[in-house]
């Protein structure tokens, strides 16, 4: 073990212990100390679900990448071990990137990362994926790192834009792992490799290109088959808006084809974002025992990272609560991890409620909750004008959820949440229109709400660091409505 890695094991668990519980997420992971970005490495291993994810522990902005590192017996609370991987060797010296996980047959859990160095004298970049081998503790680095480098590319693409190696294993015992790449003209591709062993690695195919479609460079991808169809998810950078479909910056993008298995080829036939809040980005899955597809992202965004001074903090970044996955008609369907619903307590409901204005009910309120809420129309021959839903609530602060049937659009608005940054605060999109009706599953956490629209047809995702005395929840409407709204405690 290197004095790097048993310095910042060190640090991690001296700091950590200034941290109360209750500043943090209730349910959603969050930093042992310091930073944290993207998940890395989310597999199901010995019996419990291990999350590893981009850690600077030395301060609450991006800087040197470790590996942190949690692991679950539910994917709803989160046991911390200790700091996995630390950029302690000249392939990894500027930071240990994103990566993924893989159960060996021998038993051992491998770790597969991008590695970063720097030319000491042009300073160039250069990206290479590596390898780590452990037992669910302690970790230790391949000495044939890195397996894939530049030599392994095809003409034309760059060294410095080659990250996030997703790996999984065939059912007929070989390997397989897609990677993020660019091309000449600094446009996204995934990158298909191929492996009998997981260490030794072969070139098979660019899997698909972006062309210019979505934004441009295509980090953190994933490849799998679910329901019949092969799915891509990966995150663009440097979006251009699609109506409300896509939004401006950095995005989440769902691709759902079909692979040509000759060609190694991937076609897509639909797409779609996958979060359509404002805090969502790089998400991986993992195909849990039971054969559930489960997806967790990194809840936050490269655009919104200064919604509050990260130096008055001693942890910043949440990850999003597990997601089920499942494809319908041609869409990518996320439905909350049914684990929480173990944890659900005094529930509050309410049928046929008659909404004409604002209205607070008796038992509706909270920051770590659950709500249900379906609206309908009194007349779906004159629809109501708009219906909100206010939540994080008190004399200075709320949070809004609006829905506008005539347009069928609903709005997130944290504009109101205490935020002193003009960062983005609003984020909008379509829903199915079905004459004002309209079903929500809203998941709030101290610091955070989860939005799952139509049986989880669309999500929308968004941070708020309101300070946590703010329970009031309230409705309103423009016109008659018709609601019912079940609440429980979490």
């Amino acid at each position: 073990m290197s004095q790097k890695l048993l310095l910042a094991q060190a640090y991690e668990e001296e700091a950590a212990r200034r941290i109360p519980d209750t500043s943090r997420p209730k349910f959603h992971l969050s930093p042992y100390v310091g930073w944290m970005n993207d998940p890395n490495g989310f597999s199901y291993y010995k019996g419990e679900y291990h999350l590893f994810y981009q850690y600077n522990p030395y301060d609450t902005v991006w800087g040197s990448m470790h590996w942190g590192h949690a692991v679950s017996k539910d994917l709803i609370h989160w046991h911390y071990m200790p700091v996995a991987l630390v950029p302690d060797k000249s392939y990894d010296s500027f930071g240990c990137f994103s990566g993924s996980a893989v159960e060996l047959p021998n038993g051992e859990h491998l770790l597969m990362y991008t590695g970063v160095h720097k030319d000491s004298n042009t300073g160039e970049e250069f990206q290479t994926q590596c390898i780590a081998i452990g037992d669910g503790l302690n970790y230790r680095k391949y000495s044939q790192n890195p397996v894939i480098d530049g030599n392994h590319l095809p003409k034309g693409m760059s060294r410095s834009n080659f990250r996030d190696p997703k790996i999984w294993r065939e059912k007929d015992g070989s390997y397989r792992c897609v990677v993020g790449g660019c091309d000449q003209r600094n446009l996204g591709v995934i990158l298909l490799f191929s492996s009998k062993d997981a260490f030794n690695w072969k070139y098979e195919s660019v899997l698909v290109r972006n062309d210019g479609r979505f934004g441009l460079m295509w980090e953190c991808p994933d490849f799998f088959l679910l329901d019949g169809k092969y799915i891509l998810l990966t995150s663009p950078q440097d979006m251009l808006p699609e109506g409300l479909e896509f939004h401006n910056g950095n995005g989440t993008l769902c691709l759902i084809g079909e692979l040509d298995k000759e060609q190694k080829h991937f076609t897509n036939e639909y797409y779609q974002a996958v979060d359509y809040g404002i805090d969502f980005y790089a998400p991986q899955t993992l195909l849990a025992p039971d054969g559930r597809r489960i997806m967790i992202g990194w809840m936050q965004n490269w655009d919104t990272c200064k919604l509050v001074d990260a130096k008055n903090l001693s942890w910043f970044g949440q990850m999003s609560l597990p997601r089920e996955l499942s494809v319908k008609n041609g869409r990518l369907y996320q439905q909350p991890i049914r684990e929480l619903e173990l944890y659900r307590s005094n529930k509050v409901e309410y049928k046929h409620v008659l909404l004409q204005g604002e209205l607070s009910l008796n038992g509706i309120e909270g920051r770590t909750v659950e709500m249900e809420i379906s609206i309908r129309a009194v007349d779906k021959d004159k629809l109501y004008q708009k219906f909100e839903v206010n939540f994080a609530q008190n004399e200075l602060y709320r949070t809004v959820l609006s829905f506008c049937p005539y347009e069928s659009i609903l709005k997130i608005d944290r504009s109101f949440s205490g935020s002193r940054r003009a960062c983005i605060h609003q984020r909008q999109c379509m829903v199915s229109d079905k004459k004002g009706e309209l079903k929500l599953r809203v998941i709030l956490d101290r610091f955070s709400a989860e939005v799952f629209i139509n049986d989880g047809e669309q999500v929308m995702t968004v941070t708020i660091m309101t300070d946590t005395a703010a329970k009031k929840i309230s409705f309103s409407s423009i016109g008659e409505v018709i609601m019912d709204v079940t609440k429980y405690d979490l």
